[in-house]
């Protein structure tokens, strides 16, 4: 019996291992590129592990980017690609998992080498557009932590063959940290680095646009678009202020209409999971013809997020400064894909705005399918969007579309199954400092809502200081007299609950009332002979004593939490040590002598003063500078423009010295 209970926990301690094991190797999944060859035609094949169905959203998938190793690029699952010239091409595979759980599986290049020739319907790269000639995407959102692709498309719109420079500029400065740290570069018609000694262009940058890389308040992005333009140096001095890294290229002989693509690898920072839902840009320059000064531009906006959906709300309101923000104007965007077996023909979405917003100054940035705004109160048979303002929310609705589905049949262009509304607000007259959380929820056609993740908006926390001064009144102690004026420090504009730092020079004055002793009777020794010829020999004293406090104090308020009740009202408590800088006591004794009047019937008594015979003197006692602290706590109001301007304050203090407790009356102006 023992011998079976003993392989029964063997056994059972065996299993455990390789259910461990199991889970184990679920969490680093990996992709295997196989493909089938015959002469110089290649079918690409990627095998993945199962995916890991997110509960409640759409069917999990996988997405695909190939780089065939010879500058070109496919989207599809299992791509077919003829090569043109014999040699050993490294294949890479970039797949992304959609509504899944897991990471990404990682995968690894694989060579083929083409041995033969035996198809020679070779096609060259798809030419981009007339109008376009340059393109900048990425294979997928950036997810912290993870491997993305950023592909330069570019194409020779001259009518001879030229030789130009490329331009990427990354990590965008609105960020404190990196969002990318740059891995590979693959280049396949001679792209060559340049080594960076500043950034030059055909001609030597002159020395008049020097000043511009350091303006603080340089023109902001526009979004997601290319633009031609000739001032070069401009151009690149605007980028490098605004971006913290950048790779330069030269290339030559480059035919006429001819298409070549750049391809770079870059992992995205732990960093950036702090901004997820925020947007992050790359800018690229392309100049056709080292020799002039010509170039094309173009902005790559990307949204962070922290799994990938293609459902999703992003915004570009993180970060904001609070003292300027009025001046600007927030875009967001909401990106959306059908992933149905059937088209969808209607594509409605509901967007929370934040009360901040100003929904009246609602405009419409762009959007796919590119359509015009429905007209009001009637019904039309064409293709429009249809903008309706609501409380709280925004509803946009694209009517009369077409938008096929991602598992619908003999659709192979999967991006054609996404579309996206981007559209900008102001803020409203009167909003806080505070942070909002947004979303959209997606109905294609009748179906039931996708929800996207949620948009933030965040600020700066940015720091006021302040310039405070006043008065303090100690009940318990006679003749005090204390004056203050300091600064203090806080969040710029905070609503409701927020810290402050203070720091004050204080003087206190304090004076004991007159302390006089009994009148004496005592015999003068020597007798004082007066000018009229009269001798007292005795005469009356007595003895006054007066005691003069004066501190010189720096009081520290470390931390204290305060709340702002509205715009006019705050209150705050927190503590506050105060450190004697110098603390002096002065004793002044004054003795008077006074003539005896000698009546018959009664006792001597004190007559005129003799101030021959008066003595006065002081003695003054110091202690060591900050050898004493005097710690308490505090509770005020403000009455004023309490979050930020001027204000008057009343603060109690409980001080843990007997007889020290006392008010406060102020005034303060933060700025």
């Amino acid at each position: 019996m023992k011998k079976i209970s003993l392989t029964l926990l063997l056994l059972f301690g065996i299993s455990l291992t390789f259910s461990q094991s199991k889970v184990k190797d679920t969490i680093t999944r990996k992709a295997t590129i196989t493909y089938d060859k015959k002469g110089n035609q290649i079918l690409l094949k990627a095998e993945t592990p199962p995916l890991v169905q997110i509960a409640g959203a759409p069917k999990s998938n996988y997405t695909y980017f190939w780089e065939t190793g010879d500058g070109n690029y496919s989207k599809e699952p299992t791509p077919k690609h003829i090569y043109k010239k014999k040699g050993d091409y490294k294949i890479n595979v970039s797949v992304t998992n959609n509504y899944d759980n897991g990471k990404p599986p990682k995968t690894r290049p694989k060579v083929v080498a083409i041995t033969d020739i035996t198809d020679v319907t070779y096609s060259q790269i798809a030419s981009l557009k007339d109008t376009t000639s340059y393109n900048l995407f990425a294979s997928r959102e950036p997810l912290p932590e993870e491997d993305m692709v950023v592909v330069m498309q570019y194409k020779n719109p001259l009518e001879y063959v030229t030789s130009g420079k490329l331009y990427l500029f990354y990590n965008d400065k609105s960020f404190k940290k990196k969002n990318f740290e740059w891995v590979e570069t693959r280049a396949h018609f001679g792209e060559r680095e340049v080594v960076k000694n500043g950034i030059a262009c055909a001609t030597e940058i002159n020395e008049s646009y020097r000043n511009i890389a350091s303006m603080d308040n340089l023109p902001s992005f526009l979004n997601s678009f290319t633009t031609t333009d000739e001032n070069l140096e401009f151009t690149l001095l605007e980028s490098k202020a605004l971006f913290d890294d950048s790779k330069i290229f030269e290339f030559d002989a480059m035919d006429s209409q001819e298409t070549r693509n750049l391809f770079f690898t870059f992992k995205t920072t732990p960093e950036m999971i702090k901004d997820t839902s925020a947007t992050v840009k790359m800018r690229g320059i392309f100049v056709p013809d080292r020799n002039f000064k010509n170039y094309k531009k173009k902005t790559l906006e990307m949204e962070i997020v922290t799994s990938h959906d293609p459902n999703k709300m992003s915004s570009n309101g993180t970060n904001m400064n609070y003292r300027t923000v009025r001046l600007k104007t927030l875009n967001f965007k909401t990106r959306f894909q059908n992933d149905g077996e059937g088209p969808a023909r209607t594509i409605h979405l509901e967007t929370d705005i934040p009360e901040m917003f100003d929904k009246k100054t609602l405009k419409i940035v762009d959007s796919y399918p590119k359509c015009p705004i429905c007209p009001k109160d009637q019904i039309v048979s064409y293709s429009c969007l249809d903008t309706i303002l609501k409380k709280d929310q925004i509803y946009f609705t694209f009517k009369n579309i077409y938008i096929p589905g991602r598992n619908q049949k003999n659709v192979t262009e999967k991006d054609s199954t996404k579309g996206f509304v981007k559209y900008s607000l102001k803020f409203a007259k009167d909003f806080h400092k505070k942070t909002t959380r947004s979303k959209t929820a997606i109905f294609f056609d009748k179906n039931e809502p996708v929800i996207t993740n949620y948009a933030i908006t965040r600020f700066k926390p940015g720091i006021s200081i302040g310039a405070k001064t006043g008065y303090n009144l100690f009940p318990d102690q006679v003749n005090a007299k204390s004056y203050f004026v300091g600064a203090t420090l806080s969040p710029y504009k905070s609503y409701h609950f927020y810290w402050q730092i203070e720091l004050f020079y204080n003087r206190f004055e304090s004076s004991s009332n007159m302390n006089q002793t009994p009148m004496v009777f005592a015999p003068l020794n020597p007798p004082l002979f007066l000018n009229n010829g009269t001798v007292i020999d005795a005469a009356f004293s007595q003895t006054s004593t007066t005691v003069k406090t004066t501190k010189n104090l720096i009081d520290v308020v470390p931390f204290s939490l305060r709340y702002s009740i509205n715009n006019y009202i705050g209150v705050g408590a927190g503590p506050q040590f105060s450190l004697a800088v110098s603390n002096i006591t002065e004793t002044f004794r004054d003795k008077k002598y006074y003539q005896p009047i000698f009546d018959p019937t009664s006792p001597p008594s004190p007559g005129p003063e003799i101030e021959s015979l008066g003595k006065s003197e002081t003695t003054k006692e110091s202690s060591k500078a900050f050898e004493k602290m005097q710690s308490s706590v505090f509770a005020d109001a403000t009455f004023g423009f309490a979050r930020i301007g001027p204000s008057l304050g009343i603060r109690y203090y409980l001080n843990f010295e007997k007889n020290f407790n006392y008010w406060q009356f102020y005034a303060i102006w933060k700025f």
